[in-house]
């Protein structure tokens, strides 16, 4: 059983299981290895660290989200935001900026860590999650594996037979990947707002694929029944979701601490990294309560050094670390390679005999299929929207194979890390996204929402995305495992590895490549 101690300071908790040296408070100072960020990445190499008998400690900038709330839940719903919900905001700041045009989806807030964060820049934002188990608290769960032909593609100096026959199951397995129940699936409310849009993909000649989930669907058919506290049928999912989810607390990270040799830091931001004269890894890092107010400045330091703080928090250590002359030995690839996966998100109206419910799952299942289109390949995800009432509004989350990479910059009179991104870089996706969405409403006599996004000619949203993915691509910024070029027992594990664009929601090939990293060091790179 996980025992949770806390620190003195509010807030702050350290996490492992009863023992000798977790419960030390100097045997977290130092560890022989040390992941900054609980994501994905960061959950594969703890648990395999674990696992492997090393002494672990996983330093992560959010809070551990098992405290319910004066609702008695862990995390607020999309419908009904509170503090809980996003990352020391006054106001939330949802993917969906109005309906009708009016302002009625964001709240203000009170700041507090909340669960969700969207991360700005010129010309583009970034959603990712914030808490123990990193952006699987907050994303649709949708636990799509790449066509091989592409990832071949993507990752040409990898053993693709590899990844296929080994870590794509690993990874599936260990994250509870499973699919929503066909025969329920045609008959349920709750994702008539799915069969409208396959209704309307095929008759435009499109095919439809269903799309499998780290949601329970079996829990998820009991909450349909009755039987079971709403979660993902209480429009639960972009804060948290409260029961059915099999997020990262609940499966890689619950395993790492069963080893005994894995302790969790929240609230703890890593700020700075660099080499000590002895060859190990010293790390800087802000500790933070509940306001945001740093309470301390702390040291670790570490021989093995796993970053895991995914595309945005890894590029930009590495790239302040080479900048500032922290780690000079980083070549040029470092900050470069990144891009949206393609992202945009848009919506159509459909005729009034089209309804898509008034009750939807807020879990994804299916999604158009039109990447074999060499002239134009797009995967659109078709979307919930779940606000209780008819909307007759199809959404998606476009995925397409946009080509555009940009690099981040480090700001030495800012001390941050910008990101060179274009308004004309996201053209090209919302380019192609167009192209296919424009047969669709041709074929159905449909059209465009113009009054989602915040402005009366807004039809596609380019200006955030779901899915960053490089800034230290493989076999560049890194060698063909993830071990950073330039410094030895340095390694990164989390989606600034993939090159851009992996054509479908991201998370099972980091958590694949992760493990695939995790075989190859244990092996050649750890001390007996």
């Amino acid at each position: 059983m996980i025992a949770l101690q806390t620190a003195a300071t509010a807030g702050l908790t350290r996490i492992g299981l009863q023992s000798d040296h977790a419960a030390e408070p100097d045997a977290v100072d130092s560890a022989p290895a040390i992941v900054v960020g609980s994501g994905y990445g960061g959950a594969v190499a703890a648990l395999r660290l674990g696992q492997a008998g090393i002494r672990t400690l996983v330093l992560e900038m959010g809070r551990l989200w098992n405290t319910p709330g004066s609702d008695g839940k862990i995390f607020c719903s999309t419908a009904a935001p509170d503090q809980r919900s996003m990352w020391f905001r006054n106001r939330t700041e949802a993917p969906l900026a109005s309906f009708l045009w009016l302002d009625v989806v964001n709240k203000d807030i009170t700041p507090y860590p909340g669960a969700l964060d969207r991360v700005h820049f010129d010309n583009m934002s970034v959603y990712v999650g914030r808490g123990v188990g990193g952006g699987s608290l907050v994303n649709g769960g949708m636990a799509v594996t790449p066509l091989q032909s592409y990832f071949t593609e993507q990752f040409p100096t990898v053993d693709a037979s590899e990844m296929y026959n080994t870590y794509f199951p690993r990874a599936r397995s260990m994250l509870g990947v499973n699919t929503v129940d066909p025969t329920w699936f045609e008959s349920t409310e709750w994702y008539q707002f799915a069969r409208t849009s396959r209704k309307a993909a095929a008759n435009t000649g499109l095919k439809t694929t269903f799309v499998p989930n780290v949601y329970d669907f079996d829990y998820m058919q009991r909450e349909a029944a009755g039987t079971a506290t709403r979660s993902a049928l209480g429009q639960e999912v972009i804060y948290g979701n409260n029961y059915g989810k099999r997020s990262l607390d609940k499966t890689y990270l619950a395993s790492a601490l069963g080893t005994g040799n894995v302790t969790i830091n929240t609230l703890e931001k890593v700020k700075a990294v660099s080499r000590a004269g002895d060859g190990s890894w010293t790390l800087t890092a802000d500790r933070i309560d509940n306001t945001g107010a740093v309470v301390e400045t702390k040291q670790y330091s570490c021989t093995y050094l796993f970053l895991g703080g995914g595309s945005l928090g890894t590029t930009e250590l590495l790239v302040r670390a080479r900048d500032t002359g922290a780690l000079p030995a980083l070549n040029s690839s470092v900050g470069a390679g990144w891009g949206t996966n393609g992202n945009t998100m848009l919506g159509r109206a459909n005729h009034i005999w089209d309804t898509t419910g008034a009750n939807q799952s807020t879990m994804p299942v299916m999604g158009i299929d039109d990447w074999a289109n060499t002239d134009n390949p797009v995967f659109a995800e078709i979307a919930p929207l779940p606000i209780g009432f008819e909307t007759w509004v199809s959404l998606y989350l476009a995925i397409t194979k946009n080509p555009e990479r940009a690099s981040f910059t480090y700001d030495s009179s800012t001390g941050s890390v910008k990101l060179g991104w274009s308004a004309a870089q996201s053209a090209v996706s919302v380019a192609m996204a167009k192209k296919l969405f424009d047969r669709i409403n041709s074929a159905n006599a449909t059209i465009y929402r113009y009054d989602l996004f915040g402005s009366s000619s807004k039809i596609f949203a380019d200006d955030f995305c779901y899915h960053p993915l490089g800034g230290c691509v493989l076999g560049k910024a890194t060698d063909n495992y993830g071990r950073v070029k330039g410094y030895s027992k340095l390694y990164v594990t989390d989606g600034s590895l993939v090159p851009g664009s992996i054509g479908v929601n991201p998370f099972v090939t980091i958590t694949a490549l992760a493990e695939r990293t995790m075989a190859r060091v244990l092996v050649e790179d750890t001390a007996p």
